[in-house]
């Protein structure tokens, strides 16, 4: 069954008991509930615990008349939207203008026309309605509107998270692939070069035991004829085989340095050349670090117009830590790089007096955090980085460095791989002090 529409309640505010009368059985004729207030103050009471959808209010009371009532009741939120209709004698304009003012709709004048007043109450009881409705209405209105700002505030973030994620996604995918590609590359020349130096580095023994044993027949030779041919004495003298007996032995030995130092710089290329790798494996952090500052020896060596810069590696006992040995030499030469950028100005800037008094260094150190993690220190004592960008220091793109001379890429990868890729951490330090330095920190197990 249908709930029955409420009839609408209206109050009559008027001190006299037959205008009361009157009005009392005209709108209950019509359908409408009445309540009824003899007085201002009565009606201000029965308003503290009622809501009625109209009021009638006679203007000339006795104690509060009907302007001060409309004044208070317009005054109080929960009852001044309810509509008011003053009841009066008073016609002339002055009065109107000031109920106007005061927030009444509409004036019945007295004596009050039955018929006149029903239509003024039902006309000014829809209005209040639809008024309300419209209310209703605008407030559904305003929570969709909110609802969908929200909705399309949340939609945008997502699109904006996908798009920045998507773009990280490929950027990074570049750059492993161009890691890929450079490490396919490194891995091919070390292997050219590594096999004729291997062959050079295995006969070099045998060459030094022949020529060795050559020096001593010559000796013996000369010991045993002394007096030889003059021809042959002009020819030892314009050789100058004693020189070359003192020195050919020296010759090998260089040959052999040298040798080893190739074998080293291919040992790193082969080390720092794992990028391919694509599974975890136990790896000496150490020889990681080393195969990269090798392969940046050609920077950190003193040139004619600036000082080399000194590396101070204070090495801990680490376990074999299992990672992408590939990803971690990619951080380890991006924090190394950026540290020997740092140091650029410094060695050029500075008179030689600053520079022998305070020299560029970087400083490596590594340490056991606890049996789980191990910690990777990478420091400079160059210009360091202001506090007031610290915090955009791992975003993509943002960089310092002139155009073309860096992509902004570099931490930002770092980041990921040692955070995404290894759960680690990876943070930078500030400091009192000039210089910068990051802090690695990497599960021995994943």
């Amino acid at each position: 069954m249908a709930m029955s529409t409420p009839k609408p309640l209206i109050l009559v505010v008027d001190d006299n008991p037959t205008n009361i009368k009157v009005l009392f059985s005209v709108l209950e004729g019509e359908n409408f509930r009445v309540l009824v207030a003899k007085s201002g103050e009565s009606a201000l009471e029965k308003l503290k615990i009622i809501s009625p959808d109209l009021i009638l209010l006679d203007v000339m009371m006795p104690g509060i008349d009907g302007f001060e009532v409309c004044r208070q009741l317009k005054e109080t939120d929960t009852v001044q939207a309810i509509p008011v209709i003053f009841m009066t004698a008073l016609s002339d304009e002055a009065n109107k203008v000031r109920g106007f003012s005061l927030g009444a709709v509409d004036y019945i004048t007295k004596p009050i026309q039955h018929q006149e007043a029903l239509a003024r109450i039902r006309t000014h009881l829809k209005v209040q309605t639809l008024t309300e409705q419209l209310a209703k209405k605008n407030e559904l209105l305003a929570e969709s509107n909110q609802k969908l700002e929200e909705q399309v505030s949340e939609r945008t973030s997502e699109l904006r998270a996908a798009l920045k994620e998507l773009r990280q996604s490929q950027l990074q995918q570049i750059q492993q692939e161009k890691m890929s590609s450079l490490g396919q590359l490194v891995a091919g020349v070390a292997h050219e070069i590594n096999n004729p130096v291997n062959f050079i580095y295995g006969n070099l023994r045998y060459a030094n035991e022949y020529v060795q044993g050559l020096l001593e027949l010559l000796a013996l030779y000369q010991q045993v004829c002394p007096d030889s041919d003059p021809l042959i004495e002009d020819y030892i003298d314009d050789i100058d085989l004693e020189f070359i007996s003192e020195d050919l032995p020296k010759l090998l030995t260089s040959m052999n340095v040298g040798v080893d130092r190739i074998r080293g710089i291919v040992s790193a290329l082969r080390n720092f050349s794992r990028m391919d790798e694509a599974e975890y494996k136990a790896v000496d952090i150490h020889e990681g670090l080393d195969s990269t500052l090798m392969i940046l020896q050609h920077r950190l060596k003193s040139q004619p117009e600036r000082p080399g810069i000194q590396v101070v590696k204070t090495y801990g006992d680490l376990p074999l830590v299992m990672c992408y040995a590939g990803q971690i030499n990619q951080v380890f030469m991006n924090l190394l790089s950026n540290a020997v950028d740092a140091l650029e100005d410094v060695r050029k800037g500075p008179s030689k007096q600053d520079v022998q008094d305070n020299p560029p260094q970087i400083l490596i150190r590594t340490s056991v955090i606890d049996a789980h993690w191990v910690q990777i220190a990478i420091a400079d004592n160059g210009t360091g980085i202001p506090k007031k960008i610290a915090e955009n220091i791992f975003n993509p793109f943002f960089t310092t460095k002139p155009i073309g001379k860096g992509t902004g890429m570099g931490l930002s990868i770092s980041h990921q791989i040692i955070v995404e890729q290894h759960q680690g951490k990876i943070e930078w330090v500030p400091s009192s002090q000039k210089g910068t330095e990051f802090i690695i920190q990497i599960p021995i197990q994943q």
